[in-house]
């Protein structure tokens, strides 16, 4: 009774957590306020009966832990799945960075008879499974062995050395929660996600939105250890994580990225004169944006190619397609962002 009674201010966290989000965010920002609101919601239930929950011995040790909501199961192939969650990393001093967002897709689970979505919660028990994520992609039981992980009673078999996989799973369907096997799936850092999240100007502190902030007090509160973000009620003013801030990218700079590496495959297709034509603006190809007039005069340029049927030769390849494809979607990143389309319902 005691212990229940402990644990109430945390479920009081999580409920601030959980609501925080309908406070001002900025635009694009909705999104992963959804996904941070999602994750203090399972967690709280993932914590909330002692004879069905995480043990605490294993979130002690945690290097890291993963919570990713809503899990799909994809109705036309036979055990594929896509969610997106976040993840909490510890340091060695013990020290919670504030959440980076990433995905899982692929492998197969054991789903029960229609159920078409399942929390999942994951628990890291090594640096070298935490550190796979945020070098790029994890493939759970591949790069990292991983297991159902124990709950209620079985808690105390996470002390006494019989556990040995890197990462320990879980997940919540129908109100179940239990440990459950995942392998073959992807945990891959959504940069994306982090980048639209973690807005910071050149120079300037990430600050940690009041929602993250709290839901990394909670989890650090549960590992017991201390969070590098304090509570939100208890700063003076917005905390700041600088460890978000390398796992962030905009989607105009990936677009950028990208371009550089494929339009070699259109120029090398071409003799100079069409190499000049439809030249990529020199400050693009050294990583740069480029001044929109020249990046809309190298559009054109495209543009005038892809309307004359004389050149379906060029304009039919896909590297072509490609290039051309990319080009048009990079401008758009530039751009404010645009609003919801307003659409009638889909043919019947």
């Amino acid at each position: 009774m005691q212990r229940n009674a402990c644990l109430k201010p945390l479920w009081g966290l999580l409920l601030f957590a959980a609501v925080a989000f309908t406070g001002p965010v900025a635009r694009g920002q909705f999104a992963e306020e959804r996904t941070i609101q999602m994750a203090a919601v399972v967690l709280n239930e993932a914590m909330a009966t002692p004879g069905n929950r995480i043990p605490q011995s294993l979130l002690e040790n945690a290097h890291g832990v993963a919570i990713i909501p809503n899990v799909v199961k994809g109705s036309f192939i036979v055990g594929a799945r896509h969610g997106r969650g976040v993840l909490f990393v510890r340091e060695p001093n013990g020290v919670w960075h504030a959440p980076v967002f990433i995905t899982l897709t692929g492998g197969n689970i054991g789903w029960q008879v229609g159920v078409q979505a399942s929390d999942l919660v994951l628990v890291f028990k090594t640096e070298r499974s935490i550190q796979g994520i945020l070098d790029g992609k994890l493939t759970l039981g591949a790069d990292a062995a991983a297991a159902a992980g124990p709950v209620g009673r079985q808690g105390g078999v996470a002390t006494d050395g019989q556990l040995q996989a890197e990462i320990y799973t879980y997940s919540r369907s129908r109100g179940l929660f239990a440990g459950v096997s995942v392998d073959g799936s992807v945990v891959q850092m959504d940069r994306f996600a982090n980048g639209s999240y973690y807005r910071s100007g050149p120079g300037q502190e990430v600050v940690v939105p009041q929602a993250a902030a709290q839901l990394t007090q909670v989890v650090a509160t549960y590992a017991g250890n201390q969070p590098i973000v304090p509570a939100p009620e208890y700063a003076s003013a917005a905390p700041s994580d600088p460890f978000v801030k390398q796992y962030g990218a905009r989607e105009s700079d990936v677009l950028r990225a990208q371009l550089v590496e494929i339009s070699p495959r259109l120029f090398n297709l071409l003799d100079e004169r069409w190499t000049a034509y439809l030249a990529l603006p020199i400050p693009l190809l050294r990583g740069e944006d480029p001044d929109p007039a020249a990046l809309q005069a190298t559009i054109q340029n495209f543009t005038a190619a892809a309307s004359d049927p004389q050149y379906q030769q060029l304009t039919g390849r896909p590297e072509f397609q490609s290039v051309y494809a990319l080009l048009k979607h990079y401008q758009q990143s530039l751009n404010a962002s645009p609003t919801a389309l307003q659409l009638p319902p889909p043919p019947q």
